[in-house]
C-alpha cells in the first residue's frame, strides 16, 4: 500500500511538473509572438520613413542641380557682359583712328593727330528704365489695408471636401479600388521597382576661372559705374517693388518678366544691388518664388492634361512613360503642400496672390489632371489582358491596381471616365482570380 501511494504521489507531482512546464512553454511562445509582431510593425516603420528619405534624397539632388546649372548660367553670362566691353573699346578706338586719319587726308594736313587730340571713347549712359506692365485686376489696396492684412494671421486652408469638383469634373471616393488592390496583394508580394530619371550633367567652371571673373579690374570698375550711373534708374525699380500689388498671378508673372530684363542692363545685379540697403530682397525674392512655382506647376498641369498614349509604343515604354510622369506630378504638389502653409503667409504679407495654391485653384487642377494618366494606364492593361499575348498576366493586373489606387489616392477619387476603365480590368481581375 506504502508503495501504490508514493507511486501515486510520484505521478500526481509528474502530471503538475508537465502542466507546468507547457503553461510555461505557452506563455513564452505567446511572449515570442508578441516581439515578433512588434517587430514586425517596427520594420515596417522603418521601410517606409526609408522609403520617405529617399524621396527627400532625390527632391534634394534635382534641386541642387536645377541650382546648379542656373548659377553656371549666370557665370557664364558675366563672362559675356566682361568680354563685350572689351570688344567695343577696342572697335571705338579703330574706329575713331580711321575717322582721323579720313580727315587728315581730306584737309591736307602735314600734322597726325597726337593720341591726346583724339576724343574719348563713349561711356556707358544712365538707363531710362521701362514702365512696369499694367496689372489686369483692380488697384492694389490702400496702405491701411495692407496693414490691417499684417496684423490679421492668415486663415487656414479649408479642408478638402468629399466630393471634389473642379470646373466640369466631378470626382467620388470608390472604395472597391483599394478593395481590387489589397486582394491582389494578398496574393503577389512583389513590388514595383521606380525609374530614376538620371541628373542632368552640368558643365561646371573652375575656381581659376571664377578667381580670375572676380579679381579683374574691368569687373569691379562695371559695378562701380553701374553704382554711380544707375542710382535713379534702381531706385525707380525700389518703389515700382515696394509698391507692386496684384490679385492675379499672370500679372505677377508679367512683372518679374519685365524687372529680370531690367535688372538684365546691370554688370552683375547682387553686386550693384548690394550697394543700395533700401532694396526689398525679400519682396522682390517672393515674387520671383510665386512666378516661378506658378510657372513650372502650369507647364506640367498642361503637360499632363495633353498627354496622348501612343499604342504603337511597345507596353512597357507606355506604362513606364505615365509612371514617370505621375512621379514629377505627385513630387511637384507634394513638394508645394508642404510648405503650402509658409508661401501663403509670405504672399499675404508681400500682397501676392495665392488663392492658386488651395485644391480649389492650380493644385486641385493638378491632382484632376492625374485621372487622364490613370484612364489610359487602365486601358492599356486592359487591351492587353484581353489579347492574352502578355507574359506574366498577373503582375500585370497587379501593376494596373496599383497605378489605379495610387491615382485614386493622389486625386481624391475618379471620375466617370477612370471609374469606367477600372471597372473593365477589374472584371478581368476577378475573371482571372476565379480560374
Amino acid at each position: 500500500m506504502r508503495l501504490q501511494s508514493s507511486s501515486v504521489i510520484i505521478s500526481m507531482k509528474a502530471e503538475r511538473e508537465s502542466k507546468m512546464r507547457k503553461e510555461e512553454d505557452e506563455s513564452l511562445i505567446i511572449y515570442l509572438k508578441k516581439e515578433v509582431e512588434a517587430a514586425l510593425l517596427r520594420t515596417d516603420y522603418l521601410e517606409k520613413e526609408n522609403q520617405e528619405l529617399q524621396q527627400e534624397v532625390i527632391r534634394l539632388k534635382a534641386q541642387i542641380s536645377s541650382l546648379k546649372a542656373h548659377d553656371n548660367e549666370r557665370k557664364s553670362m558675366l563672362w559675356k557682359k566682361l568680354q563685350n566691353p572689351i570688344d567695343s573699346s577696342k572697335t571705338d578706338v579703330f574706329l575713331q583712328k580711321q575717322s582721323d586719319f579720313v580727315k587728315v587726308s581730306e584737309e591736307h594736313s602735314s600734322t597726325r593727330p597726337s593720341i591726346q587730340e583724339l576724343p574719348p571713347r563713349k561711356e556707358k549712359l544712365a538707363k531710362v528704365p521701362n514702365p512696369p506692365p499694367r496689372p489686369t485686376s483692380v488697384a492694389p489696396p490702400s496702405p491701411k489695408e495692407v496693414n490691417s492684412n499684417k496684423l490679421s494671421p492668415a486663415p487656414p486652408p479649408p479642408p478638402p471636401p468629399p466630393k471634389m469638383s473642379v470646373g466640369s469634373k466631378t470626382v467620388r471616393r470608390v472604395p472597391e479600388v483599394a478593395e481590387f488592390y489589397r486582394l491582389l496583394t494578398r496574393r503577389d508580394a512583389h513590388m514595383e521597382n521606380r525609374i530614376n530619371s538620371a541628373a542632368i550633367s552640368v558643365v561646371a567652371f573652375t575656381p581659376s576661372m571664377i578667381g580670375e571673373i572676380e579679381n579683374r579690374s574691368t569687373y569691379l570698375s562695371a559695378i562701380k559705374s553701374d553704382v554711380e550711373k544707375q542710382k535713379d534708374f534702381i531706385n525707380f525699380l525700389i518703389k515700382e517693388v515696394e509698391s507692386a500689388a496684384f490679385k492675379e498671378i499672370s500679372d505677377v508673372k508679367a512683372f518679374v518678366k519685365w524687372l529680370d530684363d531690367e535688372l538684365s542692363s546691370l554688370v552683375d545685379e547682387r553686386a550693384v544691388l548690394k550697394h543700395f540697403p533700401q532694396w526689398p530682397e525679400r519682396k522682390a525674392d517672393a515674387l520671383r518664388e510665386a512666378a516661378f512655382n506658378y510657372r513650372d506647376l502650369i507647364n506640367l498641369e498642361s503637360e499632363v492634361s495633353s498627354f496622348q498614349d501612343n499604342t504603337k509604343e511597345p507596353l512597357i515604354q507606355a506604362l513606364g512613360r505615365m509612371q514617370a510622369l505621375q512621379d514629377r506630378l505627385e513630387r511637384s504638389v507634394n513638394n508645394t503642400e508642404r510648405t503650402r502653409e509658409s508661401m501663403i503667409k509670405r504672399y499675404r504679407d508681400h500682397q501676392i496672390p495665392w488663392e492658386w495654391l488651395l485644391n480649389t485653384g492650380l493644385i486641385g487642377q493638378m491632382k484632376l489632371s492625374s485621372l487622364r494618366l490613370a484612364k489610359d494606364y487602365l486601358k492599356r492593361i486592359t487591351k492587353e489582358l484581353q489579347l492574352n499575348e502578355c507574359s506574366g498576366e498577373e503582375n500585370l493586373l497587379l501593376q494596373g491596381a496599383r497605378f489605379a489606387y495610387r491615382v485614386h489616392q493622389f486625386a481624391g477619387g475618379f471620375d466617370a471616365e477612370t471609374m469606367h476603365a477600372f471597372q473593365e480590368l477589374k472584371k478581368i481581375g476577378m475573371g482571372r482570380l476565379k480560374q
